[in-house]
């Protein structure tokens, strides 16, 4: 199969803004950079701040509790900050690792979480580790073609977003990617072995312009595919750089 990378996106801080880059060093044994560097904590959280290792993704805030968190997106700046912005807030500039901005960010996104939900408390991160759903250093691959499937079977086009997924593959036939645990793909000079499928939750519902939930995600992958798998979990191998364009090669 002929294919290419047609996507790269990351979300600095965990379940809270999306944003696409052009390229990115891969590192063998490492996560995508600066993707779920921090994550909010919330008043139930089963560890006391600071953070200090991976914690399970119950502890923060999520857009399965809150689908309006699914519409933030985010634009990391020449300075480092992080540029958030919201159909219904307004834009928030912040440092993540500024103690002041944490606050900011807190209340900030204090409308769109639920009343209900142990409320947010601390702005988490782990140095050398991604605060991802899996405590393993994952990359996570998706098809554009089973996507599209998906937006058929749905009846109207659905954003990559709902997926929160980092490497996006144009190429692949609908559903090609379900047969590809424990091979290796070549994306530009890297590797990546793929270890395996992606189960997902309730966030997925939520259109990522809105925030409002307006498509049963599940129950289309579970029509198309019986199960609730979309997209792969990925290893690097082999580093180096990946840019959109780059060839996808299974090897």
């Amino acid at each position: 199969m002929t294919a290419r990378l047609a996507h790269i996106f990351r979300h600095p801080i965990k379940s809270v803004g999306y944003e696409e880059i052009r390229s990115a060093p891969l590192t063998k044994g490492r996560v995508l950079p600066f993707d779920r560097v921090w994550a909010i904590a919330h008043e139930g959280a089963k560890f006391d701040a600071p953070l200090s290792e991976w914690a399970s993704k119950t502890n923060f805030v999520r857009g399965v509790a809150a689908p309006g968190l699914m519409a933030v997106q985010a634009k990391t700046q020449d300075d480092g900050t992080i540029e958030l912005a919201h159909p219904d807030l307004w834009h928030l500039r912040i440092a993540p690792d500024r103690a002041e901005d944490q606050v900011k960010l807190i209340e900030w996104l204090r409308p769109l979480w639920p009343e209900n939900r142990p409320a947010p408390r601390s702005v988490e991160s782990v140095a050398g580790a991604a605060l991802s759903d899996m405590p393993d250093p994952y990359v996570s691959i998706l098809s554009l073609g089973s996507l599209a499937a998906l937006s058929q079977r749905a009846g109207t086009p659905m954003s990559p977003h709902r997926f929160r997924g980092n490497l996006w593959v144009d190429g692949w036939n609908a559903g090609a990617e379900r047969d590809l645990i424990g091979r290796r793909l070549k994306i530009g000079a890297t590797e990546l072995e793929i270890a395996m499928p992606i189960t997902r939750c309730r966030a997925t519902c939520a259109n990522p312009e809105t925030g409002s939930a307006d498509i049963d995600t599940l129950a289309l992958l579970d029509a198309q595919w019986g199960d609730h798998e979309f997209g792969l979990y990925a290893t690097v191998i082999t580093g180096g750089e990946i840019a959109r364009g780059d060839s996808v090669e299974v090897l």
